[in-house]
Order: C-alpha cells, then structure tokens, then sequence
C-alpha cells in the first residue's frame, strides 16, 4: 500500500528500553535467569515490528467533501467510505487533516449500523489539524460511510486531507501508517445576497465595437468535415465564395467591468468581519447578480489584474469569478494602478476602501466625463473597531472622495457595515438615475 510506514510506538520503546537496561542489569549482577526476561523482553518490541511489516493489510477509503463551492460561514458534510478486503486485526486509528480556519464538531457515525465503532474529535498530530475516528471493529468486504461537519469560518480556497490510518497490532508496540486517500480541493466563496434592479443605463450596454445595441455579435470560421450544414451562415458564405459556419452568437453588449479594491492599507478590521470581506463579499454579489440578469461581467482588481486569469470575458462564467473572489487576498499596494483597464466603452461598478483625492484622480484620469460608472465607497473607520491597524482618524473621509466622483458624474453611495449589500446596491441604483437626471 503506497505510504505504508511502520514503527515502534511508545510503548514499544519503553519496552524495548526497559528490556535493554534489564540486560545490563543482568550481565552486571551476573543473573541468568534476569537475562533470559531481559532478553525476551528486548525481542518482544522487534518481533511485533517484524510482524506489523509483513503483515499485509487492505484497506481502501474515498473522501466525499459534498459541493466543491461552498459559502463561508456555512456547514458542509465530509464523508469518508471506507473498505477492508482483507483481515484487519488490531486498533485502527483514522486521521483525515483539516485546515486551520475550519472547524470539525465531535461525532463520527457508521451509515450502514455494522458493529463497527467511530467516534471522532478535532486534534493536533504531525499532520496539523485533523478529524480522528477511533475504530473498534471493521469488517470485511463491506464498506463503512463516516462522516464528520466542517464550519467554513474563513474564505479561501483549503485542502481537506490526506486521510491516513494508523494501525497497532494487538500488544501496542508496533503500528504501521498508510495513507488511504490523499487531498481534495474545497473552495470556500464569498457570500453572495441577492441583488435587484441595475443603475441607470445598465439594462442596454453600451460600448464600443462593430456592433450597435440590439445588434448581434457573430463569430464564423471556414466548414471543416462533419460540421452540421444548419450552422452555415450563407451571406458570409457568398461574400467570401467559401463555405462558412457560425460559431457562436450572443446578443451584444458592452458589458460591465466590477472594480474591487482590496489593498490591504485601504481597509481595517480583521477575520470575516473585516471591511475587505464586506468589499468581497459585495463584489461577489454584484458580479453574480449582473452576470444572472445576461450581462457580460468581468472583474478587475486595483492592480489592473482582470480575474480570473484572460482577458476574454465571454469565457468568464459565475464559477470562476467566485473562485478567483474566494482565492483573493489583500495586496501591499499603495495606488490603484486599475486605470488602464478601465479604458473603453465598457460601465464600471467601482467598490472601493479608503480612497483619498490621488485615488480618485488615478480613477479620473481613464473615465472621461459621461461615461456611466458608479462607486461604492467603504466608510472603513467604521471597521476599526478592535484597534487593528491605524486608529480610525487615519482613514480618509468617504464624503470627500464622494463629492469628487460625483462632480466627475459618477453615480456614488457610501457603505457601513451594519447596512446589508441588498441596501447599498438599491441605493447605488436610486443614485445613478439621480445622477444621469442632473446631467441632462
């Protein structure tokens, strides 16, 4: 079995140290019959060991850690199958590692009522973390189901395992460790609230490009052997005097860029109550309510970073600009160098931390005046409440960076963490239509 390891446990070396000191006791004292006690209390810890690695053992374990996308601050099942094939004599011992920021309750069961005993504790081994299942009794040919809840306490993306059984023959003297199941991958995303209405404009797009709104975007390439002739775009066809096929056609729009600011000096507090998770967590829940209502959506973040990785936002979908949210993590950046990606035709949705009046300038400079863009703005003194960082003086005040944006004709709204995103959202939308009504 790959990973088997086998060894004295501490038992055995006391034994074997205690026989060891009998010999030279014995040989000292010039006592036989010493000896011979002494002798096979040395030989009794290496003959367990013999015994644990030539005895072979078949076990076989799958992990089920339920859905691979999973909201902080929510429970998840972690199952473990598990089967003997061969004879399993001696105290079994599971140990499946769990990251740091989950927590693991204190109960295993067995799904099928066998005689078989699990009971499981949250613990620290050589392994970090980890859920134990103490096993009295396993039996053959038949697979046991345990099970054990996580709390997701943290964003991120984790790694549950590697599940490894430690065996010990039946003095206690010898055991043999094997690893029955290595990692699975477990993505803990934001927390997405639901999100109603659009800010003013954001139903048409706009944007620049070939195409007009209403129009259709439409992507041909020459007809390749077994393509099916329905798709064969014929006035393409007889402008080239070549047969052409259609790829792929989407009702067109400019799209919607969400900008999120996570510099770690642009935001206070800490864990999952700080203002950085407020700011991700309403960033998720924009992306995902835009991208619902058929909105070609990609999110930057204050570096110019377009996350996920690519540039063609029609291969961006919901799954991975959750995981590229729950991967994110505050930067040291001091600017928002998220200028340049902001150029275009395309609305902007900016939801940023402590900005001061170089901030608002760096945005300034790639949104002429005109162009839609609204600003959530984070009121991050607010956050600092446990004196982490820079006392709250220190933060900018959100009513300046307001009053900048919005003479630049930016639709803005300012946040605090008592007010839920589902209220800032809806208030960001009355906003920008008093925002284009004052423009006219």
């Amino acid at each position: 079995m790959p990973g088997l390891r086998g060894g004295l446990t501490t038992r055995g070396w006391c034994t074997l140290a205690a026989g060891l000191a009998a010999v030279l006791g014995a040989v000292l004292l010039d006592e036989r019959d010493l000896l011979r006690v002494a002798a096979f209390t040395v030989v009794l810890p290496l003959l367990a060991t013999l015994v644990v690695r030539g005895t072979p053992v078949r076990l076989q374990a799958t992990r089920e850690p339920g859905p691979p996308r999973i909201p902080v601050g929510s429970d998840c099942q972690v199952q473990l199958v598990v089967r003997s094939t061969g004879r399993c004599s001696g105290k079994l011992l599971l140990e499946d590692g769990v990251p740091s920021v989950v927590g693991a309750s204190v109960l295993g069961t067995s799904m099928l009522g066998t005689s078989m005993l699990g009971t499981s504790m949250l613990g620290t081994s050589k392994l970090g973390n980890c859920a134990r299942f103490a096993v009295a009794s396993l039996p053959r040919d038949r697979a046991v189901r345990l099970s054990y809840p996580l709390h997701l306490v943290e964003r991120g993306v984790h790694h549950l395992g590697p599940l490894v059984a430690r065996i010990t023959e039946p003095f206690g003297m010898a055991e043999y460790r094997c690893m029955l199941a290595g990692r699975n991958r477990l993505v803990v995303t934001p927390v997405v609230a639901p999100l109603t209405g659009m800010p003013d404009g954001g139903e048409r797009g706009t944007g620049e490009g070939g195409a007009g709104p209403g129009q259709d975007a439409l992507v041909v390439r020459s007809y390749r052997q077994g393509d099916d002739l329905r798709k064969v775009h014929w006035r393409t066809t007889a402008r080239r005097d070549e047969l052409m096929v259609r790829v792929q056609e989407w009702p067109w729009r400019g799209g919607i860029t969400v900008l999120l600011d996570h510099r770690a000096a642009a935001h206070r507090g800490s864990g999952p109550t700080s203002s950085l998770e407020y700011a991700v967590s309403l960033a998720a829940s924009v992306y995902v309510h835009l991208a619902r209502h058929g909105q070609r959506v990609r999110l930057v973040t204050e570096d110019g970073v377009v996350r996920p990785s690519g540039t063609d936002i029609r291969d961006h979908t919901i799954d991975t600009g959750l995981d590229a949210l729950a991967a994110l993590r505050a930067t040291h950046h001091r600017d928002l160098a998220s200028g340049p990606a902001l150029t275009g035709g395309q609305e902007v949705v900016a939801v940023l931390g402590a900005v001061g009046p170089t901030a608002v300038e760096q945005l300034l400079a790639h949104r002429p005046r005109g162009m839609r863009s609204h600003a959530v703005l984070l009121d991050v003194a607010a956050w600092d409440t446990e004196g982490d960082g820079p006392p709250a003086a220190a933060a900018p005040d959100p009513a300046q960076a307001a009053r900048l944006l919005v003479a630049a004709g930016w639709s803005v709204t300012v946040a605090r963490p008592e007010q839920p995103p589902s209220l800032v959202w809806d208030r960001l939308c009355i906003n920008s239509r008093h925002q284009r009504e004052a423009l006219r």
